[in-house]
């Protein structure tokens, strides 16, 4: 399984941008599509997460509020629509997908990453 992500840029604080991250195939090794951040120096974070079957959202406190994720059965892709954005949020953001063990966590069973695609907000 392939995941390409699109979206990123540069946005001044305050704006808007949407990620994108289609999978080549839906697979049943897939439960959980994603999206983490990870700034230079720092560990890979959790952003947002959304269950494929049950549609349940998961969101990171420090983005409730301000992130939306979504996904499309028929595209096998799922969104990350970044609204108010932050200079915080400035960061690589990563697509992942799988059966994580623990959903906020990159090492606990999401097999699949994207290749990142850069976020930066400027104040």
């Amino acid at each position: 399984v392939q995941l390409v992500e699109s979206g990123g840029g540069l946005v001044q604080a305050g704006g808007s941008l949407r990620l994108s991250c289609a999978a080549s195939e839906r697979t049943s090794s897939i439960y959980i599509m994603g999206w983490f951040q990870q700034a230079p120096g720092k560990e890979r974070e959790f952003v947002a997460a959304v269950n494929w079957s049950t549609y349940n959202a998961y969101y990171a406190d420090s983005v409730k509020g301000r992130f939306t994720i979504s996904r499309d059965n028929a595209k096998n892709a799922v969104y990350l629509q970044m609204n108010d954005l932050k200079p915080e949020d400035t960061a690589f953001y990563y697509c992942a997908a799988g059966r994580p063990l623990i959903l906020k966590v990159a090492g606990a069973g999401y097999d699949y990453w994207g290749q990142g695609t850069q976020v930066t907000v400027s104040s």
